[in-house]
């Protein structure tokens, strides 16, 4: 069976680090991108099958990023889980409404990131 792929997206090296340790350990294999435009480039090299994504990064922020991936050919098929400490309702929603499928607050451990792809149907 195929390693399914995750890239994490975050302009936070230690928030990068722990999110692949997590998906790791869930059998994943991780690429990582610190902010929208690098993980837009990278997908168009090789889109994975889920994106966990920060909302708050420079160049590209997360909501920019997930409205360009959903343009791209095939990026209709990333499970995209939002990853972010924005509690903003009407900013949830935003998400959603642009091809999100799951949100995760953070701080976030091991146990929400399962349950979240586990919904999601990644595993």
């Amino acid at each position: 069976m195929r390693t399914k792929t995750c890239l994490v997206v975050d302009d936070s090296k230690m928030i990068r680090r722990v999110a692949s340790r997590i998906l790791k350990d869930l059998k994943f294999a991780t690429k990582e991108a610190e902010n929208g435009q690098e993980a837009i480039d990278r997908c168009r090299v090789n889109m994975p099958d889920a994106i966990l994504l920060d909302w708050n990064m420079p160049v590209m922020d997360g909501l920019d990023f997930l409205k360009e991936l959903r343009k791209e050919p095939s990026g209709d098929k990333p499970v995209v889980v939002f990853c972010t400490a924005e509690r903003d309702v009407l900013k949830i929603s935003q998400a959603l409404d642009a091809g999100a499928d799951e949100y995760v607050m953070k701080p976030f451990d091991s146990d929400i990131i399962e349950s979240k792809f586990y919904q999601a149907g990644l595993i």
